[in-house]
């Protein structure tokens, strides 16, 4: 009898039910191993430091505009209700008591001083620190002297008297040659005054820091007396100026 032949059954090609379950078949490929349908991260831009440092530095410079712009209403305010003006200073008389310059170049000297200073404001009060007060005569540094620190009501008119002098201060041999030669032949030297001090304005409850203010004064000329009797120096053609020395960093102006 001869026997029957049945044909192979076809297999089965759809998902398993390990594939279907999401198992990759072995082999698995490496988009299986690695689940290839999960979404691919991708970073997002951050933003550059450059664009925080110049976003930084813009409102720096806004901040500083609107500052600046505050402090100019302010002062234009101030400036409009109260009218402040720079105090006065004068040389009233000067005497000189003493100027020796010795042939070992010992320079001995001394002067009696009165200014004026006077402040024209009439809603201000100047509150002034110790003064330095300096000599100067063809670049020689001739008297060193100071001034008591005092307050300078509205309106006022303030005398000041100092002694201003030096003992036995040496002078360099170019400096002195000029000065020498003057001394002998009685010429009137060509002083120069220089007032230094801090100074702070009240204004009603208000008061300000303390500024440093520098007073020069021209065109004073002396004569060294030629025994005990003082000499008095010609102070009518004198000028002061008075500066503010406000400090920026290592410049004063």
């Amino acid at each position: 009898m001869a026997e029957k032949i049945y044909p192979a059954s076809k297999p089965n090609t759809g998902p398993t039910p390990a594939a279907s379950a999401g198992n990759p078949s072995f082999p698995a490929t490496k988009a299986q191993l690695y689940n290839h349908t999960r979404p691919v991260y991708r970073p997002q831009p951050r933003r550059s430091r450059r664009s925080c440092c110049c976003c930084l530095f813009l409102w720096i410079v806004f901040i500083a505009v609107i500052l600046c712009f505050i402090a100019a209403i302010t002062g234009g305010v101030m400036y409009v209700l109260y009218r402040p003006h720079r105090p006065v200073f004068a040389v009233s008389s000067l005497h000189v008591s003493q100027m020796n310059l010795t042939s070992s170049n010992k320079l001995t000297t001394k002067f009696n001083i009165t200014i004026t200073a006077r402040n024209p404001n009439k809603k201000i009060v100047f509150v002034y620190d110790t003064i330095s007060v300096h000599f100067n005569t063809k670049d020689v540094n001739v008297g060193d002297g100071s001034i008591t620190a005092f307050t300078m009501g509205k309106k006022n008119t303030t005398i000041l008297r100092s002694i201003v002098s030096v003992t036995g201060q040496d002078v360099d041999a170019d400096k002195s040659s000029g000065l020498k030669t003057d001394l002998k032949s009685k010429k009137s030297l060509i002083l120069k005054v220089q007032l230094d001090t801090k100074v702070k304005a009240k204004i009603g409850s208000l008061k300000t820091k303390k500024l440093p203010i520098r007073v020069s004064c021209d065109g004073i000329k002396a004569v060294a007396p030629s025994g005990k009797t003082a000499t008095t120096a010609t102070v009518s053609d004198a000028k002061c100026k008075v500066d503010l020395r406000i400090k920026i960093w290592k410049f004063t102006i």
